[in-house]
């Protein structure tokens, strides 16, 4: 991707301008962001999806029951007896991780590349009935909102006061401040940053498309990576045996020796210290596939040779749901890691970074980067063009 080329979907602002002026920033709404755009799910498409559990799934309805509004929540699968009359009004149908099983929509959110892969995190589809939303609510992430058919009201405020309601299974603003109101139309878009207060109301008919962003907590990246560290220990420190033959007898036997608390400090301390095994345990963390995502082999005969010689004529490319990312040392995909110098390192950061690989381009592999490939196609990561 050019990032100094003015792209009609940022309003005519290049991806350098755009992540130096609004990223994490200030909102921006974009008229004609795509232009003629076309969704890439019919309603009914999107509803036979909702209801298989390769996807993640929510029935959102709003209820005004004794003039008190509330919402009521229902996870997939969403089977068809769950569905209201399209002829009810304020009811939504969201559909998480859509990239990963529809080609188009995988397209749809390559266009937002610009962005590092490590952040971006999936296109949700969002169908609802006329005045159908979930409510004033922040993201903890950006966004960015495709209107795909249909029209939908947005009502966007800066607040500091983000307290939600307690008596709702939704996380709703209690007190929700808009500041502006945006109508989107389809191939319109609007962008917010994080804790960027808002609310959709659908005006008929209409179906939005979410790109939202991976923004880890910190507490839950070291929890993961610390399990990851636990996972390697003996290998990282070996298993040495604590000794203490300077200990002395103990008037207070109670009392943890300070050698011990030592021993344990320095036993963990030397799990953490290395920046390379970190750097690893991220990639690994960062490129792990998603719970419900699998793949299908595709199983070839193949292994390599001297003459290094690959069946794949036409070149490979990345499955869809494959995460390939890679760090100064290593290549990560789909949670495993493996170390890469000289070209295989260049071809396997070009693969990651275009996500194909031409058959020339392949033919310059050696044969431990072509056997890796080889594996990866067979595990369903990689296919032929």
């Amino acid at each position: 991707m050019q990032i100094n080329q003015p792209l009609p979907m940022l309003a005519g602002l290049s991806p350098t301008e755009f992540m130096e002026k609004y990223w994490h920033k200030k909102p921006l709404l974009i008229k004609g962001a795509f232009k003629d755009f076309k969704p890439v799910l019919t309603r009914a498409e999107l509803f036979r999806l909702a209801e298989s559990d390769e996807v993640h799934s929510r029935l959102v309805e709003y209820l005004d029951e004794d003039d008190l509004p509330a919402w009521s929540v229902k996870n997939g699968p969403i089977k068809g007896k769950d569905k209201p009359a399209f002829t009810r009004a304020a009811w939504t149908l969201l559909v998480q991780g859509v990239d990963l099983i529809n080609k188009d929509a995988a397209n749809l959110l390559r266009q937002f590349r610009f962005i590092p892969d490590a952040r971006l995190d999936d296109l949700m589809i969002s169908y609802a009935t006329d005045e159908g939303g979930v409510g004033p609510h922040f993201d903890s992430y950006d966004v960015f909102l495709i209107q795909a058919s249909g029209q939908r009201l947005w009502r966007i405020g800066h607040q500091k006061d983000l307290s939600l309601r307690e008596d709702t299974p939704l996380k709703i603003l209690a007190n929700f401040k808009p500041q502006k109101e945006y109508l989107l139309s389809p191939g319109d878009m609007l962008y917010l940053p994080p804790r960027y207060a808002h609310e959709g109301i659908a005006v008929g008919e209409c179906m939005t498309y979410s790109v939202g962003f991976r923004a880890p907590k910190s507490d839950e990246l070291a929890r993961d990576l610390l399990q990851r560290v636990a996972d390697e220990t003996q290998e990282l420190i070996g298993s040495k045996v604590y000794a203490d033959p300077k200990q002395t007898a103990v008037v207070h036997p109670a009392q943890i020796p300070e050698a011990l608390q030592y021993f344990a400090m320095q036993a963990l301390a030397k799990t953490i210290e290395r920046p390379d095994v970190f750097a690893r345990l991220l990639g690994e963390s960062l490129s792990e596939p998603k719970d419900h995502v699998w793949f299908q082999s595709s199983a070839t005969a193949y292994r390599s040779s001297p003459s290094n010689k690959h069946p794949y004529p036409a070149g490979v490319r990345l499955d869809d749901q494959t995460k390939m990312l890679y760090d100064e040392m290593h290549v990560f995909i789909n949670g495993e890691s493996w170390r890469a110098t000289g070209k295989d390192k260049t071809l396997m950061r070009l693969l990651a970074n275009r996500r194909t690989l031409s058959s020339a381009e392949l033919g310059n592999a050696s044969e431990d980067a072509l056997d890796l490939i080889v594996n990866w196609v067979d595990a369903g990561w990689v296919h032929a063009l």
